[in-house]
């Protein structure tokens, strides 16, 4: 599914390449954009000073595709890397080390000089999946539209340009937004077992003699002759149930029981603001997307346990512990979920490029881990500086 939607993606980019090229005449279309492959290796023979040998692979693409036109101004923007790392060890050899999708598109009016009214549409997931490595089986935290980000919205975009730089202010008080953790049943049976059975090969691998190898042998074997929903009851929690507790698509009944569900919509307040500048064989880009729920603070746990005298099936709850998760992890207005992305790269020798990017990430309600496995909303940041070879267009 995920190579026929990027080969898609890729069709439609090209597609529009070219009719762009046949455009280029009007001056109404404009394309540009970089796409690069960053790589690096490390090489150790007796190396005192410790390391291991690995090989560091990099792929990238920034696309942007704008008409304007008289009154009508419509820009795309695609956004996407992956990469990968060879570690010369035996387990965990190769993990990878960015995955990245965005895509997004706005069409606007303009009613006033420089003012636009404007349909703003994103999307943003990732391509394979992601997994925590430490030490044993690396389990499963994130795949393909778990999590993925889907925006629409209406609103109103200032749009300037000045000396090289356009600027780009976007206020839209209506915003939908979808969140998604899809997995699909016969994808959660196959990897729930796949996850059970891993961390007992685990134990198996790792005994510290043969009683202890001939126990975890006869776990192994008991588990692996479970059915389905036996699974699913050994492992305490499916791995579907993992992932949407982690990215919050999740609701609550009467009984203030968690149900779970492959997504969770929105409507609230959206703004975006994006500066790109060019000069000569330098390129800059900051793009800061802000969102929050038109929903309030919720109904907490402590409520539901006090209406019911303390009986029920809270009453063996901890109400102070389980407040701000009842709470709906603190999605209610006024708590923004942040994008920042930052971008620069200058190409020389007309093929190498040198490229820094950062991307910052905080969402309400996205449960991460800490080394001690406790979770929490956090803050998600990556950099990665790379130096290949790369076209600039």
């Amino acid at each position: 599914m995920q190579r026929k939607i990027f080969t898609l993606a890729l069709a439609m980019m090209a597609a529009l390449t070219v009719f762009a090229q046949e455009e280029a005449a009007e001056k109404a279309w404009k394309f540009d954009g970089t796409v690069g492959l960053n790589a690096a290796a490390t090489g150790l023979v007796n190396w005192s000073a410790g390391g291991k040998n690995n090989v560091n692979g990099f792929a990238y693409g920034k696309l942007h595709l704008l008409y304007h036109k008289n009154a009508i101004a419509w820009e795309t923007n695609f956004d996407t890397d992956f990469g990968l790392t060879w570690i010369d060890q035996k387990e965990d050899a190769f993990q990878k080390s960015s995955d990245n999708i965005k895509l997004a598109t706005k069409f606007g009016w303009e009613f006033k000089e420089t003012w636009y009214l404007t349909v703003n549409g994103s999307f943003q997931s990732q391509y394979a999946l992601g997994r925590n490595y430490v030490e044993g089986y690396n389990n499963i935290i994130s795949k393909w539209l778990a999590p993925s980000y889907t925006d629409i919205s209406v609103g109103i975009d200032w749009k300037k340009s000045v000396k090289g730089a356009d600027f780009s202010i976007y206020l839209s008080p209506i915003a939908g937004r979808i969140t998604s953790a899809y997995i699909g049943e016969a994808w959660n049976q196959r990897y729930t077992r796949e996850g059970a059975l891993g961390a007992l090969q685990y134990d198996i691998d790792h005994a510290a003699d043969a009683t202890t190898k001939a126990a975890a042998q006869a776990a192994y074997d008991a588990y692996d002759n479970l059915g389905g929903y036996e699974i699913e009851q050994a492992a305490k929690t499916d791995l579907r149930s993992q992932l949407q507790n982690t990215y919050g698509t999740y609701t609550y009944d009467n009984n203030g029981d968690k149900v779970f569900r492959n997504a969770r919509a929105e409507f609230g307040l959206s703004f975006k603001g994006s500066i790109a500048y060019a000069y000569k064989d330098l390129k800059l880009s900051t793009t800061l997307g802000l969102f929050t729920p038109y929903q309030g603070k919720g109904f907490s746990l402590k409520d539901i346990y006090e209406a019911n005298n303390g009986a029920g099936s809270w009453a063996s709850r901890d109400v102070n512990a389980n407040y701000f998760e009842y709470s709906n992890n603190n999605r209610y207005f006024g708590h923004f979920d942040v994008d920042w992305d930052c971008a620069l790269s200058y190409q020389f020798l007309k093929c190498l490029q040198v490229t820094v990017s950062t991307s910052l990430k905080y969402y309400n309600g996205t449960l991460i881990a800490d080394k001690d496995g406790n979770l929490s909303e956090r803050c998600q940041f990556k950099g990665v500086i790379g130096l290949g070879v790369g076209y600039s267009f």
